[in-house]
């Protein structure tokens, strides 16, 4: 029990890209909201680029660029990659993680085909960091907590994890399969259990959501933890250069 007290104190704040240190060897965050730094420390949603900090020292620069509702498409046509681009330096790192939002049929400025516009993107952001002489790495997007009513939990981003996945192949770069850890961890643990990880905000705490919410989307602390720790791991099993910062792997 005060372990897990201790995890729900934690306050991690990722170093914003105006922070950025080009005296250090960075490793650049770009992706969406389960990615993403959290500022409003009221609320208990975070992203787990937020906690990775917390597992890997300072001698690495982690700059989380991830923001709120991207995708491939969103990210480039906003002038956040081009500003990622204009930060970025020989020996850098940039893990790529999209697919939530590249989903959205309806949005057309987000929306990318998973056949076609989602690999295209992808190619382009490795393209886009190779030609700095920097090293592109791609993850598959988290698992949603959705089950159905047999208690069976639905794969919503598969298809994009696959795409993602077979992009890595072709271009030859480190792939992170966050998908099939984060979707393998809750298929595991139930439905029950599960909850504990994502938001599940009850009635009369905020006022924003006088009727509480539930987020089977996005995480609280403990489940952001848990996802970096999936990532810090990976790097670690496979000896990725990456491991050499990291100086534990749980909190």
């Amino acid at each position: 029990m005060k372990k897990l007290f201790a995890v729900f104190a934690l306050i991690s704040v990722c170093i914003p890209a105006s922070a950025w240190d080009p005296t250090r060897v960075a490793l650049h965050l770009v992706g969406d909201s389960t990615m993403a730094d959290k500022p409003n420390l009221a609320y208990p949603e975070r992203g787990w680029g937020q906690l990775l900090p917390e597992f890997m020292n300072e001698e690495l620069e982690i700059v989380n660029h991830a923001a709120n509702g991207r995708s491939t498409r969103r990210f480039i046509n906003e002038g956040r990659w081009a500003l990622v681009l204009s930060e970025l330096k020989a020996g850098d790192y940039v893990l790529i993680q999209f697919g939530h939002n590249d989903q959205k049929v309806d949005d057309p400025a987000r929306y990318a085909s998973v056949d076609k516009d989602y690999p295209a993107f992808l190619k382009q952001y490795i393209a886009d960091v190779r030609a700095k002489d920097a090293i592109p790495m791609i993850a598959s997007s988290i698992c949603r907590r959705h089950f159905d009513n047999e208690g069976n939990l639905q794969r919503k981003l598969i298809d994009y994890a696959s795409a993602a996945k077979k992009v890595a192949q072709q271009e030859d770069v480190a792939f992170f399969d966050l998908n099939d850890q984060t979707c393998g961890f809750l298929k595991e643990i139930g439905e029950p259990a599960s909850q504990q990880y994502f938001i599940q905000v009850p009635p009369d705490l905020y006022t924003r959501y006088p009727d509480g919410k539930v987020d089977n989307t996005h995480l609280n602390v403990v489940g952001a933890s848990k996802v970096a720790q999936f990532f810090i791991r990976d790097l670690r099993s496979r000896k990725h250069p990456l491991a050499n910062y990291v100086y534990r792997d749980s909190l």
